[in-house]
């Protein structure tokens, strides 16, 4: 399977506020809009990583808060993807992409698998922050590019090169960074989509990286089934097989507890 690493980075709206901490109630507030500014996106197991900004596109001068080529050219990575990594992607990346299609009336890409780095991180473990620096800190696989802060944005809104060419390379880091820390997660996410389906079957494989080189260890039981259970030798998840390893004669004898 296809597996695209992405992360977007987008400009913040522009509203007209009564006083700090306080919410606009009425777009009739906003000024401006939010908009993407900015993708980075990696193939799984490739080296290349591609970034783009909205400065690289010929409409940028003109208008430039348009990003309808930038959604277009992300939109095409989409489309050939099964699955897709982010780090709360299910909530903001995939769901902000899927707004700005819509409104430049781009139809959807073709339907794939979403794998939340964040969603995995608090349901399997209890980090003190779930955040994808800190995540990255903690495990010892790096952190995101410093910068500014806010000031970045502002910045990149008013077309300074030397801010545009520091919110590329930090939407490039976190791709680079969430790469690694998927692959650390991999083996504890329960719900990750089973990549063996679209894997030459002559061979078992883990459903979680595809990889050959499984080790039988025990076995699975369901209330009247036995498996073999197996684990990683490369991403070190666990998996069971499909064959039942009890024959229909004595499965026939085995009452099943009412639950």
């Amino acid at each position: 399977m296809k597996i695209l690493l992405f992360d977007i980075e987008t400009a913040p709206m522009l509203a007209n506020i009564w006083r700090l901490w306080s919410e606009t109630n009425s777009m009739k507030m906003v000024d401006s809009d939010w908009y993407m500014l900015s993708w980075s996106a990696k193939w799984l197991g490739e080296k290349k990583l591609t970034t783009k900004g909205l400065p690289d596109y010929p409409t940028y001068k003109k208008k430039p808060c348009d990003d309808k080529a930038l959604c277009k050219e992300l939109w095409a990575l989409l489309d050939e993807a099964d699955i897709v990594v982010g780090h709360n992607a299910k909530k903001f990346d995939c769901k902000k992409v899927n707004a700005r299609f819509l409104i430049h009336g781009i139809k959807p890409p073709s339907p794939y698998k979403v794998v939340d780095t964040l969603l995995a991180a608090r349901s399997q473990f209890a980090f003190s922050s779930n955040k994808l620096d800190d995540l990255g800190d903690v495990l010892g696989l790096g952190r995101k590019v410093e910068h500014e802060g806010f000031e970045l944005w502002r910045k990149c809104m008013n077309g300074e090169k030397k801010a545009w060419k520091t919110m590329l390379k930090y939407n490039e880091q976190d791709v680079v960074l969430l790469e690694a820390v998927y692959l650390r997660l991999l083996p504890y996410i329960k719900n990750h989509p089973n990549v063996n389906v679209n894997l030459d079957q002559t061979r078992e494989k883990c459903g979680g990286c595809g990889s050959t080189h499984l080790v039988n260890r025990g076995y699975a039981y369901t209330n009247t089934s036995k498996f073999q259970r197996y684990v990683c030798k490369d991403c070190g998840k666990w998996g069971r097989g499909r064959k039942n390893m009890l024959d229909k004669d004595y499965r026939k004898n085995i009452q099943a507890n009412i639950v």
